[in-house]
């Protein structure tokens, strides 16, 4: 395991030269806000000894040769809005908050492209192109605050993967500083590229252990001129879970497709002060359809009307943006007003085997005495289960937490499916992701992690412990 030294004064006035003493605090205050991310579990907090602030990727290449010289752990940080302890400094060190580099450099309308820098939040570049005629197609439930270096290292997916794909599926390239304080630009704006190893899309999602993002080039996309949002409310959950399925063989390619259950709809309508449609009994599936004109949509939509009824839907209402999509995104915010301390799930598997997880769950729930809320991506098979601990003592909450997720995970796996779908493992899944993945797998990823850092300098211990 590696060894790390701490920081000292002589490399804390090396990082104000480098930086400007504004921009390197160490006053208790201000390194408490950087003890976790979204993480109320004080059981993960870990205080860092220095945090930095830098402009451009040349100073970050200066923190990261400093670093390297010292010997001193670095751990990136966008916007803190990670679900999986991603951006907590688990060895102290030094937190590098990208903050500062927050340019939309371009808005191609010509090209259909962006370039930005990492510290951009996702909301002010869906805009800036929305204003242009375009779409940024990611759009993570976190977006009014989230930022796109964070969705690129953690590869978000969020509301429109269905039709849109991931994070990854909307970057050209990227601009990386590496753990040894080189800059290097990967990828190129074309629509294929077989030029060596895809280096590019690696870092997309290395959540932050490879490289630090500076910049990407990303892909934009047409404005649809036409669009509504369906509400399906089904008064049984296993009735919603035939509709997605029904809905991409029928080839409607909705852009997005989320499922709530009940139990989330009256959690986050408390949380709301809202009455939600059939708050009380109801699961939703909401249909998001796009196109480019009204027949197209039309059409859609008819066939979406024929499908909901065919599943037994007992009421199809327009799912507004100020009622039902923020119901939707307040999923974790609702969770965390019941419980403080809760592990938000995040796993997927193949959407044909979506119903087996779903059906599985509320006796899994019922089994380790776990109480729980959940909602879904359900157009792409990832699921987010959101377990409270409630009143529980932390022995209680460690042991059926444990039972439960053994459990779990055995079974999406037996499903062909994955611990996280858009998370990430950072530091909170790093005992799972040793126990569910091929051993030689990890030592793949950890022999690129050691040729690129062999210092273990950036962001150790995330996504696998070192060896």
């Amino acid at each position: 395991m590696q060894k790390y030294n701490a920081v000292t004064a002589e490399l804390l006035q090396k990082l104000n030269e480098l930086l400007g003493e504004k921009y390197v605090a160490t006053d208790p205050e201000k390194l408490d806000v950087y003890k976790t991310d979204e993480e109320a579990n004080t059981h993960y907090h870990h205080m860092p000894e220095v945090v930095v602030f830098p402009e451009n990727a040349e100073q970050i290449a200066g923190v990261m040769k400093l670093a390297n010289e010292y010997l001193v752990p670095v751990t990136p940080r966008g916007a803190g809005t990670g679900l999986a302890c991603g951006a907590i400094p688990i060895h102290g060190g030094i937190v590098l908050v990208m903050d500062r580099l927050n340019k939309i450099i371009e808005i191609n309308e010509e090209g259909l492209y962006a370039v930005v820098e990492a510290g951009v939040r996702t909301l002010d570049l869906q805009n800036a192109a929305k204003e242009k005629g375009l779409l940024y197609a990611g759009d993570p439930c976190s977006s009014d605050s989230c930022q796109i270096g964070g969705n690129v290292a953690t590869n978000a997916g969020g509301n429109r993967v269905v039709k849109y794909g991931t994070t990854r599926d909307q970057v050209y390239a990227v601009q990386v500083v590496t753990p040894t304080g080189d800059i290097v630009d990967l990828g190129a704006r074309t629509e294929k590229n077989s030029t060596g190893y895809c280096l590019e899309k690696i870092f997309v999602g290395s959540e932050g252990t490879l490289g630090i993002i500076t910049k990407i080039t990303l892909r934009l996309v047409p404005l649809p001129t036409c669009r509504i949002d369906f509400l399906s409310v089904f008064d049984d959950a296993k009735n919603a879970l035939n509709l997605p399925l029904r809905v991409l063989k029928a080839g409607l390619k909705p852009a997005s497709m989320e499922f709530m259950s009940n139990a989330a709809v009256q959690q986050i309508g408390r949380y709301l002060k809202t009455d939600l449609p059939h708050q009380q009994d109801g699961s939703y599936i909401i249909v998001t359809l796009d196109a480019l004109n009204d027949d197209e949509l039309d059409s859609k939509t008819e066939i979406l009307d024929g499908l909901c009824e065919e599943c037994g839907a007992v009421d199809v209402l327009v799912a507004d943006e100020e009622r039902i999509w923020k119901a939707r995104r307040n999923h974790a915010e609702a969770t965390r007003s019941d419980s403080l301390v809760y592990y938000a799930e995040d796993i997927v598997v193949p959407i044909d085997k979506v119903i087996e997880v779903m059906n599985h769950l509320p006796g899994l729930q019922e089994k380790y005495g776990i109480c729980a809320t959940t909602v879904a991506h359900i157009g792409d098979g990832n699921i987010h289960v959101n377990a409270m601990k409630g009143e529980l003592s932390e022995d209680e909450w460690d042991a059926k937490l444990a039972a439960f997720h053994k459990d779990l995970y055995s079974l999406v796996y037996q499903l062909g499916g994955r611990l996280s779908g858009e998370h990430g493992i950072g530091y909170k899944k790093l005992n799972q992701m040793e126990m569910f993945t091929d051993p030689k797998v990890l030592n793949i990823m950890r022999a690129f992690k050691t040729s690129i850092d062999p210092n273990y300098i950036l962001n150790p211990d995330k996504i696998f412990k070192a060896q």
